[in-house]
């Protein structure tokens, strides 16, 4: 007795129908777009990548109309543009939120309480990683390292950074998103939506006023190591001490006093109030072992 493939739960279905093509006046900007990218290389494959965020600009994720529309100027298949827009994690490969909400959870932000903020930030806003929030606006997701090891943890808005976070600086963080209320990085440029980032990305340039100008560097904590190997600082105290007292610093030498201006962000937590601080405890998000 011979069994149908129904039966046996395989699912032959059909091909995949084509893409649908971009409206004649969209596919027309993006060409001209396109063909200015293009120029900058002297292979046009390597134009792939801004290519990607080009038409991820245009629809908030990379869509399969997007891939199509790659492969066409560049003379690609399909599946070469495919292998690349689902390599890199910052190609998105469906509809997302205007803001991308980042929270490093790698060895040292999850110590210092990034997987804390984290399941706060899955509970507030009632969304699991790489899950948009119902009303567009939000997407969140937990990113293995965002490179600012010194202000962690770190959360990362459209890839501009907010420095020494905690669950509730960061609900803040994501309501004033939500709600329209004007948000500054820590560092960096002024923030725009993740299609204008995008677009940025693709190598067109920002045109809004002071946002190249804010381009901003590394913190005063990254530099520090660096001002100490070239004697531009004396080698005193850089940070707080985690026993609760002073250092004692060589009279001739003066202790580190963060300003006011080494944290920009209306949404950076004090530093003294980091999870990882034994005097304001987060406790671990779960027991050993679970």
């Amino acid at each position: 007795m011979t069994t149908s493939s129904s039966e046996r739960g395989v699912s032959l279905g059909m091909p995949e129908l084509p893409a649908p093509a971009y409206p004649d006046d969209v596919r027309a900007r993006l060409e001209t777009d396109a063909r200015e990218i293009i120029a900058r290389y002297p292979d046009s494959r390597s134009a792939l990548l801004p290519l990607l965020h080009l038409v991820q600009a245009e629809e908030g994720h990379v869509s399969r109309t997007g891939m199509q529309f790659c492969a066409d100027v560049l003379g690609l298949t399909t599946a070469e543009v495919t292998a690349v827009a689902t390599f890199y994690t910052m190609y998105r490969r469906r509809p997302s939120g205007d803001y991308q909400v980042g929270v490093c959870t790698n060895t040292l932000c999850a110590v210092m309480g990034g997987d804390a903020i984290f399941e706060s930030l899955q509970e507030h806003l009632g969304v699991g990683n790489g899950e948009t929030t119902e009303d567009g606006k939000v997407t969140l997701e937990h990113i293995e390292c965002n490179a600012a090891c010194d202000f962690a943890p770190v959360v990362m808005v459209n890839w501009e950074f907010f420095d020494n976070q905690n669950p509730a600086s960061v609900r803040r963080l994501v309501d004033d998103l939500r709600a329209g209320r004007p948000v500054t990085p820590t560092r960096g440029a002024p923030l725009c939506t993740f299609k204008e980032t995008a677009r940025i990305l693709a190598g067109f340039p920002d045109e809004r006023d002071g946002a190249v100008a804010a381009g901003g560097s590394a913190g005063p904590a990254s530099l520090a190591g660096l001002k100490l190997a070239k004697g531009e600082v004396s080698a005193a105290r850089v940070v707080h001490p985690r026993d609760g007292g002073p250092h004692d610093a060589p009279q001739d030498r003066a202790v580190h006093d963060p300003s006011p201006t080494e944290h920009l962000s209306s949404h950076d937590a004090p530093q003294d109030t980091s999870a990882s601080d034994p005097s304001n405890p987060a406790g671990p998000t779960a027991e050993e072992g679970e």
